[in-house]
């Protein structure tokens, strides 16, 4: 009996490095609760946004109804395990990202490329005020042919009717989500009186639930 237990801990850990490095191949690390939510909850899809600090888009995309979570990380850039030190250098190419994990059947990924576009100013290259860089530049990923679709209709229908042709987000397909670092994650909910949440995070989204009051969350 006394070998039972060595043996357990052994699948136990080879389990865990299966679990591991099938995740790890499309970037993402099981530090952050996102994984636990994908894998508890198959229905759900992931779409990503790029649009200045992560800590206001995070903030925005989880008052919308139909979205589980909003996961704060790194993509766009070619620099393999960017970190918040290396990407504010803005040589790695990544730009501070959102992974939103939603579900389909209440929420569809056109009404989250609407909340993307209307809830920064997608004409204003590389960068949200009061941030400036790279790092903060607006991209649309998307991870397959649908999805670029309807990002393309969404710019062509908004540059003719509200932005005459100046939208320079970028149309990009996702090829790595990182998630960053644990003290960046539902940064604006836990740190309501740091001074940049207070200034600029939330009035953010103070404007966007004004604009979008039929997609909020109740009681958010």
């Amino acid at each position: 009996m006394k070998y039972i237990k060595p043996i357990f801990l052994l699948l136990v850990a080879a389990a865990f490095f299966s679990f591991t490095n099938y995740f790890s191949k499309d970037g993402f690390q099981p530090s952050t609760d996102s994984e636990s939510l994908l894998i508890k909850n198959e229905n759900l899809k992931v779409a990503y946004f790029a649009s200045g600090c992560f800590w206001c888009v995070e903030a925005i995309f989880e008052s919308v109804k139909g979205v589980e979570e909003a996961v704060s990380g790194y993509a766009g850039g070619h620099t393999k395990n960017p970190t918040y030190q290396t990407i504010g250098r803005g040589t790695t190419g990544h730009a501070e990202t959102v992974a939103v994990y939603y579900d389909p059947k209440k929420v569809s990924f056109e009404t989250l490329v609407d909340v993307f576009f209307g809830s920064h100013n997608p004409t204003t290259k590389n960068g949200q005020h009061p941030d400036y860089g790279t790092q903060y530049r607006s991209i649309a990923f998307y991870t397959n042919n649908k999805e670029k679709q309807i990002i393309d209709n969404t710019i062509k229908k908004l540059n003719k009717e509200i932005y005459k042709g100046k939208i320079v987000t970028e149309v990009s397909k996702l090829t790595k989500f990182y998630p960053a670092e644990e003290y960046h994650q539902n940064y604006e909910r836990l740190h309501p009186n740091n001074p940049y949440v207070q200034n600029v995070s939330i009035p953010r989204l103070n404007r966007f639930k004004k604009k979008f009051p039929s997609i909020l969350k109740k009681n958010h």
